[in-house]
């Protein structure tokens, strides 16, 4: 699951980047208003932590922004505990509302529901020739059908999400087997080769890259 972070609190944002990459989530963070405007607009998040106090631009009007072109899951972490302060950040669009200081149990749990409750009925993911079906959990290129083991489709389903961006193997070890040290075993290579010779049975062109010396890519057009 990926998060997006907007908190100008360094101390906090690392201790919760390291409690969330505990749990096996992908954490982006930023420290400003501005930066997590763009960053929520221009990628694809499960889920956005909010501070309401932001140097830039404050969390409410982030907020406000995100919500005319996104449907993202949104939860508040702030100091502003009045009853005023809570109802203003649910109508400018925030899901949740969890006032500091606060456990990090708490704020699983609740980002464990915002993402439950949001999860639309049907759900498909689009890489180029590629379709993916969530619900139905099946995969198509140009049409074709492709089985999948079970993890040659999460390993596919986190790439996809990832389009166009290089991962590393560690990314992969966590976020697809959800191992967090190195088994010193071929496991990433070896379900990567075997995906990619799912994916281009049919002669189609090579959808994952290799990127030296970092992971891999693929291909958001193939």
């Amino acid at each position: 699951m990926r998060l997006l972070l907007t908190e100008d609190d360094a101390e906090l944002a690392q201790s919760l980047i390291d409690r969330f990459r505990d749990q096996g989530y992908e954490v982006v963070h930023v420290g400003d208003g501005i930066q997590g405007l763009q960053a929520a607009t221009a990628e694809d998040f499960d889920a956005i932590i909010v501070d309401r106090m932001l140097p830039g631009l404050d969390g409410l009007e982030l907020v406000k922004a995100v919500r005319r072109v996104k449907t993202t899951p949104i939860i508040y972490l702030t100091t502003m505990s009045g009853i005023d302060d809570r109802v203003r950040g649910l109508e400018a669009g925030g899901d949740d509302y969890l006032i500091k200081p606060f456990a990090f149990e708490e704020l699983l749990a609740r980002i464990r529901v915002m993402t439950r409750r949001q999860a639309p009925a049907s759900a498909k993911l689009f890489a180029g020739s590629i379709e993916m079906d969530l619900v139905a959990r099946t995969v198509t290129r140009r049409g074709r059908p492709i089985e999948l083991l079970p993890q040659e489709f999460r390993l596919l389903e986190y790439l996809i999400r990832n389009a166009d961006r290089a991962v590393t193997r560690k990314m992969l070890l966590e976020n697809v087997w959800d191992i967090h040290f190195d088994p010193h075993t071929s496991v990433v290579e070896s379900h990567i080769s075997r995906l990619r010779g799912r994916l281009n049975a049919h002669g189609e062109i090579d959808a994952i890259q290799t990127v030296r010396g970092t992971g891999y890519r693929l291909l958001a057009s193939n």
